[in-house]
């Protein structure tokens, strides 16, 4: 009995510190109008401190980091819809108005998200590299339904020793930039992961079909895509899953893989300040 009771108060201490964990961590600059950067999944805040250098403009800078990521205390699952309400919470308190949004891949899921959610709030998006229902592009024709936490490709992910985990996400580094000197630094971020944050996150992100409230986003958008792996197939398929963006221009990014930042960063700074009127 005695052993029952200890192993309860144990498991309620634990489920009490998951509770308390933020579901994003913030770091603020500079002032003027505000600006959200959401990171791409593993992704730290720190991951936009180029682009906050050449922005142009005066803008309060809000760089933000996830639950599980870059040394952040991880948090339950659903992680993703957490995110999400927290993000929404972060404006409504802070009182932000005018918002603009830059988001890269998951990011840019986010942006979509909250835009549609409280678009009275939002006054630009850019959305990097960043499509609406990954699951369409990955695994066509597998319906939500069929994405679940526990599955044999999530059970082999968890149990995998580091090494395995290591060769895994080096090969996922390399194929995410062209930069050789950047896919060290993304290797890093996913080996700092949490592993359940890792597996189960991603599978909150393939669950995701956010085509179903673009007609909510007002919001001017500039959606910024990789030419990869051709321009064709690219743009047809930003094309195709942003169909229902009214307030839309999309851009598309020659010899980039996923981190456009980092293969073509003047080209993205350009672009991005003379979609802000910055230039």
């Amino acid at each position: 009995m005695r052993n029952f009771k200890i192993t309860l108060v144990l498991c309620m201490l634990v489920h009490i510190t998951f509770s308390q964990a933020p579901a994003i961590t913030v770091q603020v600059s500079g002032s003027g109008a505000p600006v959200l950067y959401l990171p791409g999944f593993t992704n730290p805040g720190s991951v936009w401190k180029e682009t906050v250098s050449n922005l142009k403009g005066t803008h309060e800078h809000h760089l933000i980091s996830y639950a599980g990521f870059d040394g952040n205390a991880p948090i339950e699952m659903p992680w993703y819809l957490t995110i999400k309400k927290e993000l929404v919470d972060y404006i409504e308190k802070k009182q932000l108005k005018n918002v603009i949004i830059i988001g890269h891949s998951m990011g840019g899921n986010l942006a979509i998200d909250i835009a549609a959610a409280i678009p009275n709030d939002i006054k630009s998006l850019i959305l990097v590299d960043s499509i609406p229902c990954m699951r369409e592009l990955m695994m066509p024709g597998v319906s939500v339904d069929q994405i679940q936490y526990d599955s044999p490709y999530n059970n082999q992910m968890l149990n995998m020793n580091e090494d395995q985990f290591k060769q895994t996400a080096t090969m996922m580094a390399q194929n995410m930039t062209n930069k050789k000197d950047k896919v060290d630094v993304l290797l890093n971020w996913i080996l700092r992961a949490d592993r359940k944050t890792y597996v189960y996150g991603y599978t909150d992100l393939l669950k995701l079909d956010l085509r179903t409230v673009l007609d909510k986003v007002t919001a001017e958008t500039l959606i910024i895509g990789a030419a990869f792996p051709t321009i064709e197939v690219a743009e047809s398929n930003y094309n195709k899953q942003y169909a229902t963006l009214s307030n839309k221009k999309i851009e598309m990014i020659a010899d980039s893989k996923h981190f456009i930042m980092f293969d073509q960063p003047e080209v993205f700074y350009q672009k991005v300040n003379a979609f802000l009127g910055n230039e």
